[in-house]
């Protein structure tokens, strides 16, 4: 009896390590820090369901740094919210035109927006629609008179009214020591500019081409200069905080929702932290275009697709990762995940309580007042949105003046390529 016994657990720790083995591991990658604890309840779900497969999620806050080596290494995640052109270029994607079930009920614009200009391929699929700008205090404008900034003039001005009339309050709060935060200045400011002045396709394609002529990085009087010495003003005249470079988001959040922040520039991702912190808020927070700096140009404001996912090319789990997704795209995910995340789902048959009303108009109408811009999906990979963020870092450290700024960003892009 005992050697049948001896025999029967073997037997049972065998199987169980069998069954062990045979699952299979779908490694997910991703740099969104506001979703995963909610990606990873989804992912549980999932894995439930689905005896056999087991999701992972791992997160990265510098992500667009890491996949690099990840790709060098050969660890490439079989499913990743990161995506760079210059990775497309070298097929490290898995082409998803096919997926039919996802497609047909994403919003047209959106696919439109997934789209590989180069191959019109699509490589890549979006749950959301986001828009950045400035998000602000409206009892704080309210009381000090005050409307949103058309021009940079204006914008200055408000800010000085702010620390001049509230000096415990911070005009514009910017936590500098996240770097793809200061990244987001580049890409939502002087690349907004170009995005209006050449047009949406003629930046892409000449961002694509790496047209310098066109992009005018490096120049005295260009965009990327004058974005550079606006910011040391506002650093001088101390209508920024002074603990740019040390600032969080986490820190970014407390000081907005107990009023000592009057404004600070982000993406609807960050809505949810906010009424989250404080939900007696909730009709307080305005939202904003970025004023007009240079000349002849317009406000602008984000309108893009977000939360974008890609399955590797060289993947030995592809349809595994396939199932994942459309786990993760049901429509009673995706209510759950535009609701937590604060923004609008691309997915047409999804009806979700994104914001408070109040907001939702602010939304609406900041994007029928400024250029509505797109990301830039076409910049080097290898001098991402982190890398210039810390650029921006070293900005406002000293390193640079901003003709040195310029001077730098526009080397550093052309070697990325």
């Amino acid at each position: 009896m005992k050697k049948g016994l001896a025999f029967m657990l073997a037997l049972v720790l065998c199987l169980t390590s069998a069954a062990a083995l045979a699952d299979t591991k779908v490694s997910f990658f991703t740099g969104k820090i506001e979703t995963i604890d909610l990606l990873n309840e989804i992912i549980d779900g999932f894995n439930a369901a689905n005896p056999g497969i087991v999701v992972e999620q791992e997160y990265q806050n510098d992500a667009s740094s890491i996949i690099k080596v990840k790709f060098a290494s050969g660890e490439i995640p079989d499913v990743m919210t990161t995506y760079e052109q210059e990775f497309v270029d070298q097929g490290k994607y898995l082409d998803l035109g096919g997926m039919n079930e996802w497609w047909e009920r994403l919003i047209p614009s959106m696919r439109e927006s997934c789209t590989d200009l180069k191959t019109g391929l699509q490589y890549r699929v979006c749950t959301n629609v986001t828009m950045a700008g400035f998000f602000y205090n409206k009892e704080i404008y309210a009381q000090l008179g005050l409307t949103p900034a058309v021009t940079w003039d204006e914008f200055v001005a408000n800010l000085t009214a702010i620390k001049e009339t509230m000096p415990d309050v911070t005009p514009w709060f910017i936590f500098g020591k996240e770097a793809w935060h200061l990244g987001h200045l580049i890409e939502f400011i002087p690349h907004g500019y170009l995005k209006q002045s050449l047009g949406t396709l003629a930046c892409k394609a000449a961002m694509l081409e790496n047209d310098s002529a066109k992009l005018n990085f490096g120049a005295a009087d260009g965009a990327m200069a004058v974005f550079a010495q606006n910011l040391l003003d506002l650093q001088a005249n101390g209508l920024i905080n002074d603990d740019v470079l040390t600032a969080t988001s986490d820190n970014c959040v407390e000081a907005f929702v107990t009023g000592k922040a009057a404004m600070f520039s982000n993406g609807m991702w960050a809505l949810s932290g906010l009424l989250e912190a404080n939900p007696a808020m909730a009709d307080q927070i305005g939202f904003a275009p970025y004023p007009a700096y240079m000349p002849d140009s317009q406000p602008v404001v984000l309108s893009a697709e977000d939360s974008g996912y890609a399955i590797s090319a060289t993947s030995a789990n592809v349809d595994a990762a396939k199932a994942f997704l459309s786990y993760l795209f049901s429509a009673e995910n995706q209510k759950k995940y535009s609701e937590a995340l604060g923004s609008p789902s691309a997915f047409m048959d999804v009806q979700a309580a994104w914001a408070p009303e109040a907001f939702v108009a602010e939304v609406a109408a900041a994007l029928s007042s400024a250029e509505n811009i797109g990301f830039t999906n076409e910049k080097p990979a290898g001098f991402s949105g982190d890398d210039a963020g810390r650029m921006v870092q070293d900005l406002l450290a000293g390193t640079y003046d901003a003709q040195s700024f310029a001077i730098a960003y526009e080397k550093a892009w052309n070697e990325g390529f």
